[in-house]
């Protein structure tokens, strides 16, 4: 009886020292940014030093969701980015996401999935997140998303309203800046601040998934955000549905993606 308690015990320990099933983690870009975004910032290397590999890149074709692997990388936890069509309205970006989360899902059956999003890419994640379209969803992080709005959308779009010929000489002065924003007028829409027949005011009223929500804020130089989104929009704290449970870290840093920023999401996705 005695060896057969021993026995138990060596087993109970084995099982416990086990090592956790590895994590999944899917990086969503923003507005006018590409998969590119966190190589170039830093960030995935920060990741990769901590035990994150590059799984690969997904984007969409005319035949469905297409995977780009990389090849070389090692790490317990894959690390997937994806390139979206940053220009179009929301729900477009959010149905290629999903389609994309989906595939995901088969290459990791069982697997917890942690979305980490920038600026747009944090309401696109959430459009699919409240439609029930990220299988094994274990934890929503944003950087600097404008979960509320941002006045800069509205100024973009204002800034669009010039009538023809007009628009050519604006154009031509602001370096093709006019012409982009004309073809982003989509996504512009749907950043404006939250209010009735909005996006967004639709979105900050839906039911959200029971899982680990944190909002990483840019505070900006007096605290009122970073050049782009105002802080308060980038706490997810802020939205109806999901007040009280987000956590919050502040990053002093610009809009755009950064080195700390990886060290942050290092630390955030061991938990």
């Amino acid at each position: 009886m005695k060896k057969l308690k021993r026995l138990l015990a060596v087993w109970a320990l084995l099982f416990a020292s086990a090592p956790l099933q590895a994590d999944v983690a899917v990086l969503v870009h923003g507005y006018l940014g590409s998969a590119a975004s966190w190589e170039e910032s830093g960030v995935n290397a920060v990741l990769m030093a901590n035990g994150w590999k590059r799984a690969g890149i997904l984007r969409t074709d005319p035949y469905g969701v297409e995977l780009i692997p990389v090849v070389g990388d090692e790490g317990d936890n894959s690390l997937y980015q994806v390139e979206l069509p940053s220009l179009a309205p929301m729900m477009v970006q959010a149905d290629q996401l999903q389609a994309m989360l989906q595939q995901v899902a088969e290459l990791h059956p069982d697997e917890p999935i942690a979305l980490v999003a920038h600026s747009a890419g944090g309401v696109v994640a959430r459009i699919v997140l409240v439609r029930g379209g990220v299988p094994h969803a274990k934890a929503l992080i944003t950087i600097a998303s404008p979960h509320l709005g941002t006045g800069r959308a509205v100024q973009a779009l204002e800034s669009t309203d010039i009538p023809y010929p007009f628009c050519l000489v604006q154009n031509f002065f602001t370096g093709g800046k006019t012409r982009l924003l004309r073809e982003s007028r989509g996504a512009l829409v749907d950043l404006v601040p939250a209010q009735p027949g909005s996006l967004l005011f639709w979105l900050n009223s839906q039911p959200h998934p029971h899982i680990a929500y944190h909002s990483i804020v840019r505070p900006g130089p007096v605290g009122l955000g970073d050049e782009l989104v105002p802080a308060f929009s980038q706490d997810m704290n802020r939205i109806p549905a999901l007040q009280g449970q987000s956590d919050v870290t502040v990053v002093s840093a610009p809009h755009s993606l950064n080195v700390q920023d990886g060290v942050v999401l290092a630390q955030l996705l061991k938990e």
